[in-house]
Protein backbone atom coordinates (compact mmCIF):
# COMPACT_ATOMS: atom_id res chain seq x y z
CA UNK A 1 0.00 0.00 0.00
CA UNK A 2 1.97 3.27 -1.06
CA UNK A 3 1.49 6.34 1.22
CA UNK A 4 3.02 9.29 -0.97
CA UNK A 5 0.90 8.80 -4.09
CA UNK A 6 -2.48 10.54 -2.80
CA UNK A 7 -4.02 7.46 -1.67
CA UNK A 8 -4.06 5.26 -4.83
CA UNK A 9 -2.80 1.68 -3.91
CA UNK A 10 0.31 1.69 -6.36
CA UNK A 11 3.88 2.39 -6.42
CA UNK A 12 5.07 5.39 -4.57
CA UNK A 13 5.28 9.05 -6.02
CA UNK A 14 8.96 10.37 -6.27
CA UNK A 15 9.65 12.74 -3.62
CA UNK A 16 11.99 15.20 -3.64
CA UNK A 17 13.68 16.86 -0.52
CA UNK A 18 14.64 20.56 -0.01
CA UNK A 19 18.12 20.88 1.88
CA UNK A 20 17.82 22.93 5.01
CA UNK A 21 19.76 26.41 4.54
CA UNK A 22 21.03 28.86 6.60
CA UNK A 23 21.02 32.90 5.82
CA UNK A 24 23.23 35.09 8.05
CA UNK A 25 23.00 38.86 7.81
CA UNK A 26 25.31 40.97 8.93
CA UNK A 27 24.35 43.71 7.19
CA UNK A 28 20.64 45.12 6.07
CA UNK A 29 19.12 42.77 3.18
CA UNK A 30 16.34 40.51 1.34
CA UNK A 31 15.52 37.61 2.51
CA UNK A 32 14.25 34.72 0.03
CA UNK A 33 12.76 32.00 1.14
CA UNK A 34 13.17 28.85 -0.90
CA UNK A 35 9.98 27.36 -2.77
CA UNK A 36 9.15 24.39 -0.39
CA UNK A 37 10.14 26.35 3.04
CA UNK A 38 6.73 27.83 4.80
CA UNK A 39 8.83 28.14 8.37
CA UNK A 40 12.06 29.17 9.75
CA UNK A 41 13.63 29.21 12.72
CA UNK A 42 14.67 32.94 13.42
CA UNK A 43 17.52 35.06 15.38
CA UNK A 44 17.29 38.45 15.74
CA UNK A 45 19.80 40.70 17.77
CA UNK A 46 20.54 44.44 17.71
CA UNK A 47 22.97 46.49 17.92
CA UNK A 48 24.84 47.38 21.25
CA UNK A 49 25.08 50.58 23.35
CA UNK A 50 27.89 52.32 23.44
CA UNK A 51 30.33 52.71 26.42
CA UNK A 52 30.37 55.81 28.69
CA UNK A 53 33.30 58.34 29.00
CA UNK A 54 35.62 59.01 32.32
CA UNK A 55 34.21 56.40 34.37
CA UNK A 56 31.10 55.48 32.64
CA UNK A 57 28.81 52.66 32.49
CA UNK A 58 29.00 49.57 29.94
CA UNK A 59 26.69 50.02 27.19
CA UNK A 60 24.04 47.06 27.57
CA UNK A 61 23.85 44.21 24.63
CA UNK A 62 21.00 44.91 22.23
CA UNK A 63 17.48 42.49 22.33
CA UNK A 64 18.16 39.27 21.58
CA UNK A 65 15.28 37.02 20.50
CA UNK A 66 15.54 33.43 18.74
CA UNK A 67 11.66 31.85 17.65
CA UNK A 68 11.42 28.55 16.42
CA UNK A 69 8.70 27.55 13.45
CA UNK A 70 7.52 31.14 12.45
CA UNK A 71 5.88 31.89 9.78
CA UNK A 72 7.85 32.94 6.85
CA UNK A 73 6.20 34.04 3.25
CA UNK A 74 7.04 33.52 -0.26
CA UNK A 75 7.19 37.16 -0.83
CA UNK A 76 10.40 38.84 -0.34
CA UNK A 77 11.38 39.59 3.81
CA UNK A 78 13.27 42.99 4.41
CA UNK A 79 15.91 42.53 6.88
CA UNK A 80 17.13 45.45 8.89
CA UNK A 81 20.39 45.10 10.90
CA UNK A 82 21.11 47.15 13.93
CA UNK A 83 23.96 49.60 13.99
CA UNK A 84 26.28 49.50 17.57
CA UNK A 85 25.84 52.79 19.56
CA UNK A 86 29.39 54.98 19.65
CA UNK A 87 31.10 55.40 22.69
CA UNK A 88 31.43 58.66 24.41
CA UNK A 89 34.25 60.82 22.96
CA UNK A 90 33.46 63.00 25.77
CA UNK A 91 32.32 62.79 29.32
CA UNK A 92 28.66 62.19 28.51
CA UNK A 93 26.29 58.98 28.49
CA UNK A 94 27.52 56.37 25.33
CA UNK A 95 25.13 56.36 22.22
CA UNK A 96 22.06 53.54 22.23
CA UNK A 97 22.44 51.27 19.74
CA UNK A 98 19.69 50.87 17.11
CA UNK A 99 16.96 47.78 16.36
CA UNK A 100 17.33 44.90 14.17
CA UNK A 101 14.03 43.99 12.07
CA UNK A 102 13.12 41.60 10.28
CA UNK A 103 9.98 41.69 8.07
CA UNK A 104 7.40 44.41 7.59
CA UNK A 105 3.42 45.35 7.99
CA UNK A 106 3.98 42.56 11.90
CA UNK A 107 7.62 42.26 11.74
CA UNK A 108 9.95 40.65 14.84
CA UNK A 109 11.87 43.79 16.38
CA UNK A 110 14.96 43.57 18.26
CA UNK A 111 15.14 46.64 20.53
CA UNK A 112 18.36 48.79 21.21
CA UNK A 113 20.87 47.96 23.90
CA UNK A 114 21.19 51.20 26.26
CA UNK A 115 24.45 53.60 26.41
CA UNK A 116 26.15 53.35 29.63
CA UNK A 117 25.37 56.38 32.15
CA UNK A 118 27.94 59.04 31.87
CA UNK A 119 31.37 59.23 34.39
CA UNK A 120 32.96 62.52 35.61
CA UNK A 121 31.31 63.70 38.70
CA UNK A 122 27.72 62.80 40.18
CA UNK A 123 24.54 64.27 38.90
CA UNK A 124 22.63 64.49 41.76
CA UNK A 125 18.92 63.99 39.79
CA UNK A 126 20.48 60.58 38.77
CA UNK A 127 19.47 61.46 35.22
CA UNK A 128 22.38 61.44 32.91
CA UNK A 129 24.82 58.82 35.43
CA UNK A 130 21.94 56.46 35.07
CA UNK A 131 22.34 53.60 32.06
CA UNK A 132 19.97 54.13 29.62
CA UNK A 133 17.24 51.25 29.34
CA UNK A 134 16.72 49.28 25.98
CA UNK A 135 16.77 44.97 24.95
CA UNK A 136 19.59 45.21 27.99
CA UNK A 137 20.41 48.27 30.39
CA UNK A 138 23.19 50.30 30.36
CA UNK A 139 25.80 50.57 33.37
CA UNK A 140 25.47 53.00 35.81
CA UNK A 141 27.92 55.81 37.68
CA UNK A 142 28.44 56.56 41.05
CA UNK A 143 25.04 56.35 41.89
CA UNK A 144 23.24 56.37 39.24
CA UNK A 145 21.31 52.95 38.26
CA UNK A 146 21.59 50.63 35.68
CA UNK A 147 19.01 50.79 32.79
CA UNK A 148 15.92 48.49 32.54
CA UNK A 149 16.79 45.45 29.92
CA UNK A 150 13.44 44.03 28.29
CA UNK A 151 12.62 47.56 27.26
CA UNK A 152 9.81 47.38 25.76
CA UNK A 153 8.85 43.57 27.18
CA UNK A 154 9.10 40.91 24.93
CA UNK A 155 8.43 37.01 25.91
CA UNK A 156 10.69 35.43 26.49
CA UNK A 157 12.63 38.32 27.54
CA UNK A 158 15.01 39.94 25.15
CA UNK A 159 17.39 41.03 27.72
CA UNK A 160 18.60 42.24 31.35
CA UNK A 161 19.16 45.19 33.66
CA UNK A 162 22.47 47.07 33.59
CA UNK A 163 24.54 47.33 36.98
CA UNK A 164 24.85 50.05 38.72
CA UNK A 165 27.41 52.19 39.86
CA UNK A 166 29.53 52.81 42.91
CA UNK A 167 31.32 55.47 44.72
CA UNK A 168 34.38 54.48 47.02
CA UNK A 169 34.19 56.95 49.48
CA UNK A 170 36.35 59.77 48.63
CA UNK A 171 36.51 63.38 46.56
CA UNK A 172 33.49 63.16 43.82
CA UNK A 173 34.87 61.44 40.77
CA UNK A 174 36.66 58.68 42.86
CA UNK A 175 33.58 56.07 41.53
CA UNK A 176 33.23 53.23 39.06
CA UNK A 177 30.93 52.09 36.43
CA UNK A 178 28.25 49.75 36.20
CA UNK A 179 28.56 47.03 33.78
CA UNK A 180 26.05 46.56 31.03
CA UNK A 181 23.31 43.97 30.91
CA UNK A 182 23.84 40.97 28.71
CA UNK A 183 21.35 38.88 26.95
CA UNK A 184 21.48 35.69 29.52
CA UNK A 185 22.67 37.94 32.73
CA UNK A 186 22.28 41.50 34.26
CA UNK A 187 25.31 43.59 34.06
CA UNK A 188 27.24 43.37 37.47
CA UNK A 189 27.57 46.51 39.88
CA UNK A 190 30.44 48.46 40.11
CA UNK A 191 32.25 47.99 43.44
CA UNK A 192 35.05 50.07 45.09
CA UNK A 193 38.27 48.15 43.47
CA UNK A 194 36.76 48.63 39.95
CA UNK A 195 33.95 48.83 37.46
CA UNK A 196 31.37 46.09 37.06
CA UNK A 197 31.65 43.27 34.47
CA UNK A 198 29.42 42.87 31.77
CA UNK A 199 26.51 40.41 32.19
CA UNK A 200 26.75 37.68 29.85
CA UNK A 201 25.34 36.84 26.27
CA UNK A 202 22.86 33.71 25.32
CA UNK A 203 24.64 30.91 23.14
CA UNK A 204 22.71 29.76 19.92
CA UNK A 205 23.21 26.57 17.63
CA UNK A 206 20.94 28.20 15.02
CA UNK A 207 23.90 28.78 13.03
CA UNK A 208 25.20 25.25 12.73
CA UNK A 209 27.90 25.84 15.68
CA UNK A 210 27.57 27.10 19.30
CA UNK A 211 27.80 30.37 19.31
CA UNK A 212 27.50 32.80 22.35
CA UNK A 213 26.23 36.46 21.71
CA UNK A 214 24.92 39.77 23.44
CA UNK A 215 27.31 40.72 25.93
CA UNK A 216 27.17 43.14 27.98
CA UNK A 217 29.93 46.41 28.33
CA UNK A 218 32.38 46.30 31.31
CA UNK A 219 31.94 49.51 33.42
CA UNK A 220 34.75 52.29 33.86
CA UNK A 221 37.39 51.90 36.53
CA UNK A 222 38.75 54.45 38.65
CA UNK A 223 42.81 54.00 39.00
CA UNK A 224 43.67 52.47 40.87
CA UNK A 225 41.97 49.46 40.30
CA UNK A 226 40.57 46.35 38.79
CA UNK A 227 39.80 46.68 34.95
CA UNK A 228 35.97 45.23 34.45
CA UNK A 229 35.26 42.83 31.32
CA UNK A 230 32.81 42.40 28.91
CA UNK A 231 30.41 40.03 29.38
CA UNK A 232 30.75 36.49 27.49
CA UNK A 233 29.47 36.80 23.92
CA UNK A 234 31.62 40.20 22.51
CA UNK A 235 31.01 42.78 25.21
CA UNK A 236 33.90 45.16 25.24
CA UNK A 237 35.82 45.17 28.21
CA UNK A 238 36.10 48.55 30.41
CA UNK A 239 39.34 50.89 30.11
CA UNK A 240 42.38 49.90 32.00
CA UNK A 241 43.12 51.98 34.89
CA UNK A 242 46.14 53.28 33.54
CA UNK A 243 43.96 55.87 32.23
CA UNK A 244 42.42 53.72 29.43
CA UNK A 245 39.72 53.72 26.08
CA UNK A 246 36.89 51.46 26.85
CA UNK A 247 36.81 48.68 24.58
CA UNK A 248 34.61 47.96 21.51
CA UNK A 249 32.64 45.05 21.27
CA UNK A 250 33.24 42.75 18.65
CA UNK A 251 30.69 43.67 15.81
CA UNK A 252 27.75 41.39 14.32
CA UNK A 253 27.03 40.03 17.74
CA UNK A 254 25.09 43.27 19.18
CA UNK A 255 27.30 43.16 22.33
CA UNK A 256 27.58 46.33 24.84
CA UNK A 257 30.60 48.65 24.60
CA UNK A 258 32.75 48.81 27.55
CA UNK A 259 33.09 52.31 29.70
CA UNK A 260 36.80 54.28 29.93
CA UNK A 261 38.02 54.72 32.94
CA UNK A 262 39.86 57.91 34.97
CA UNK A 263 42.07 59.55 34.53
CA UNK A 264 41.90 61.28 31.77
CA UNK A 265 38.94 62.02 29.25
CA UNK A 266 39.25 58.84 26.96
CA UNK A 267 36.24 57.55 25.02
CA UNK A 268 34.09 54.90 25.76
CA UNK A 269 34.07 51.77 23.11
CA UNK A 270 31.48 51.18 20.72
CA UNK A 271 28.68 48.59 20.61
CA UNK A 272 28.26 45.98 18.48
CA UNK A 273 26.36 45.59 15.43
CA UNK A 274 23.44 43.25 15.50
CA UNK A 275 22.92 40.43 13.16
CA UNK A 276 19.64 38.39 11.89
CA UNK A 277 20.22 34.33 11.28
CA UNK A 278 17.26 32.58 9.63
CA UNK A 279 17.34 28.38 9.68
CA UNK A 280 15.13 27.15 6.96
CA UNK A 281 15.20 23.33 8.07
CA UNK A 282 14.76 20.06 5.14
CA UNK A 283 11.70 19.70 3.44
CA UNK A 284 10.34 16.58 2.07
CA UNK A 285 7.86 16.62 -0.41
CA UNK A 286 6.16 14.12 -2.82
CA UNK A 287 4.48 15.68 -6.10
CA UNK A 288 0.63 14.13 -5.45
CA UNK A 289 -1.57 11.99 -7.49
CA UNK A 290 -0.88 10.08 -10.54
CA UNK A 291 -1.90 10.95 -13.51
CA UNK A 292 -4.49 8.86 -15.85
CA UNK A 293 -1.44 8.46 -18.12
CA UNK A 294 1.57 7.69 -15.66
CA UNK A 295 -1.06 4.72 -14.22
CA UNK A 296 -1.59 3.33 -17.63
CA UNK A 297 2.34 3.35 -18.50
CA UNK A 298 2.92 1.51 -14.84
CA UNK A 299 0.30 -1.08 -15.52
CA UNK A 300 1.55 -1.88 -19.06
CA UNK A 301 5.06 -1.95 -18.09
CA UNK A 302 4.12 -4.22 -15.32
CA UNK A 303 5.28 -1.35 -12.70
CA UNK A 304 1.86 -0.70 -10.84
CA UNK A 305 2.02 -3.11 -7.88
Amino acid sequence: MADLNGGIIGVDNPTATQAARTSTFNSSGTFTAQAASTKADILIIAGGGGGAGQLGGGGGAGGYREISDHPIPASDVPVTIGAGGAGATTVTRGADGNDSVFGAGSPLTSTAGGGGGRGGNPDPALTSTSGRSGGSGGGGYFSGFGGNGNTPPTSPSQGNDGGAGAQRGGEPGEEDGGGGGGASAVGVKGTSSGGGNGGAGQPSTISGSDVTRAGGGGGGTFNPGTQSSGGAGGGGAGGAASPGDGIDATVNTGSGGGGSSFPGNVPGGDGGSGVVIVRENAVTTASGMWSMEAVYENVKAGTWV
